[in-house]
């Protein structure tokens, strides 16, 4: 199974470099200090100008070097961090488009959205600073207080104390604030399906005057976290001061206590001036480095978030069959199909058998919540039947890679959701490579030439995410020709024709007619008067068949289909 820690397993070799050149770097920042030392000891004091300029070269060339391996390491580091992130995210990706629907509602989309971009952003830029800030801190600290030990014990021992006051501070405060942390990304999440939800349903929103209300929910929520994010941001911001106390206490008792042991000789006026550098340099570190290792439970936090995903094993396997061999009486057959969604008290499908030929339509209708839906769903294995099985030239549909299956179906959703992009686009998703002609053919069968020719751009015309901008009935003829310029071996119309008005209903189910003569067709449908030259008809009332034919087979013998059409139609058409 893999882990986000098995993404930085793959840099290895950069770490190993980043951790040299950080070694590097870190002690050519400890040298200068020395060497300023060594200048005012052997130099400003015994006017030495020879040898001032001597070490100030030297000095320059320390800091020039230093200075571009710390280009080096932010350039590494940021590469390294951007490929990361970019392998995590692409992991994330593929591993989602194995999930069922089931998969999915395991996570939530909200939750989904916000682990693939907030969640990996933040382990991306935590590894950064943790190569930039965080490593070059125990280096700074350990080769510090070696310098420091070398020049005076004494004053090395100062230093040793304010470390260590400053650390049990930190730890104290860190015990508050990580748990915080943890708490972060969780209400994200909450702020992100808030937002999504009241963007996508601004209309009913509106629709109701319930623009308060959303508000309130929202506002409850961005409260919740920023009380966190500022109680964090509190305790950090307290941390500075109280830091750069002990670091201004730290340097007063090395100048007190310096000043005393140089006036009895122990020790130079430079060697004074080296520890207070290594004082600074050393806590202006350890300051960093505490604040770094402070997000790295929230990054850790993420990575759980993303390992959670990963982990999960897909309701639904891809089989091992290539290609079906294709049968010569039916192309799809239901042989005793049963499914139930999860905790639901009982199943939506029970016992379900049918089949459909190749150049037949076969139509399903039927209360609300009685399955029609589902059938279509299951057909596409979205979702994994508990009982009976599903074939498809003879070959049942979990012996098959889902993407072999898929290509060989136009579906069109009862819930016609377009890209953004612009028209044409949308409907060569069906097919990556056609040609401007296959497009407008497509187009011309679903009805919907005639409103594309009257856009701005026509077939260049921009389409909004979802096709906000386009009206319920131009949104289902353009899915209506996304599916059929994919030319499939099987169509799938989940209830497709309900925006449409009677007229171009009847124009489009007549172009259709010639253009889907060799394939199997599955129609969902609402209205009656949609599917009554369908070859077959499939009742459903409770998840259970109760009847199968021709129009006028079941106006004789299904009383559900009677009730259906006496709803629907006038008295002449039911004759």
């Amino acid at each position: 199974m893999i882990r986000v820690k098995d993404f930085l397993k793959n840099y290895k070799s950069t770490f190993a470099a980043l951790i040299l050149f950080t070694f590097l770097q870190t002690l050519g920042t400890l040298y200068i200090p020395t060497l300023k030392a060594a200048i005012v000891n052997n130099g400003v004091l015994r006017g030495n100008i020879s040898y001032i300029a001597k070490v100030g070269a030297i000095m320059l060339l320390t800091s020039v070097l230093t200075g571009g391996i710390t280009v080096w390491i932010t350039r590494m580091s940021a590469d390294a961090s951007a490929r990361i992130s970019r392998d995590i995210r692409q992991a994330v990706f593929e591993k989602v488009q194995l999930f069922s629907v089931n998969d999915f509602n395991k996570i939530g989309t909200a939750s989904m959205i916000t682990r693939a971009t907030s969640d990996v952003t933040l382990i991306g830029d935590t590894t950064i600073m943790f190569i930039i800030m965080l490593l070059p801190a125990p280096i700074m600290a350990i080769g510090g207080l070696c310098l420091a030990f070398l020049k005076d014990k004494v004053l090395a021992m100062i230093i040793v104390t304010t470390m260590i006051i400053f650390l049990i501070i930190a730890l104290l405060m860190g015990k508050k604030v990580i748990p915080l942390f943890k708490q972060v990304q969780i209400k994200m999440d909450s702020i992100n399906g808030l937002f999504r939800e009241t963007v996508i349903g601004v209309r009913v929103i509106r629709a109701f005057n319930r623009e308060k209300y959303e508000k309130s929910r929202v506002d409850a929520a961005s409260s919740a976290y920023a009380e966190n994010a500022v109680r964090i941001n509190k305790m950090i911001a307290i941390l500075e001061p109280i830091a750069m106390i002990i670091i201004n206490g730290g340097i007063i008792c090395i100048l007190w206590i310096g000043g005393i042991r140089a006036g009895a000789g122990v020790m130079q006026i430079g060697d004074i001036m080296a520890m207070i550098e290594y004082c600074f340099l050393i806590l202006i570190f350890l300051i960093i480095g505490v604040m770094i290792f402070m997000y790295i439970p929230r990054a850790q936090a993420c990575a759980e978030r993303i390992d959670e995903i990963l982990a999960i094993n897909p309701e639904i396997i891809d089989g091992a069959v290539i290609e079906p061999e294709k049968g010569e009486n039916a192309h799809l057959q239901f042989e005793h199909v049963t499914f139930q969604y999860p905790n639901a008290e009982e199943p939506i499908l029970s016992d379900i058998t049918f089949q459909s030929k190749a150049g037949e339509i076969t139509a399903i209708i039927g209360g609300t919540g009685s399955g029609k839906s589902t059938i279509a769903n299951l057909i596409l294995r979205f979702f994994e039947v508990q009982g009976g099985c599903i074939k498809i030239d003879g070959v049942d549909i979990r012996k098959l890679p889902q993407k072999v299956l898929r290509n060989k179906v136009g579906y069109v959703p009862q819930k016609n959701f377009l890209f953004s992009g612009t028209v044409a686009e949308n409907i060569r998703y069906g097919m990556e490579d056609a040609t401007q002609a296959q497009i407008e053919h497509a187009a011309q069968v679903a009805q919907a030439h005639y409103f594309i020719m009257g856009l701005d751009q026509q077939y260049e015309s921009y389409v909004a995410q979802g096709g906000n901008n386009l009206s319920g009935g131009q949104k289902q003829r353009l899915a209506i020709a996304r599916a059929i310029i994919r030319k499939p071996e099987f169509y799938i119309f989940d209830d497709s024709f309900s925006a449409l008005d009677f007229k171009t209903d009847a124009k489009l189910r007549q172009a259709l007619r010639n253009e889907i003569k060799n394939a199997t067709v599955v129609m969902v449908a609402q209205r009656i008067n949609t599917i009554m030259d369908a070859d077959q008809i499939i009742v459903l009332e409770d998840g259970k068949i109760a009847g199968i034919g021709k129009h006028k087979e079941l106006m004789k013998s299904c009383e559900v289909y009677k009730q259906i059409a006496a709803s629907q139609l006038r008295e002449d058409e039911m004759a």
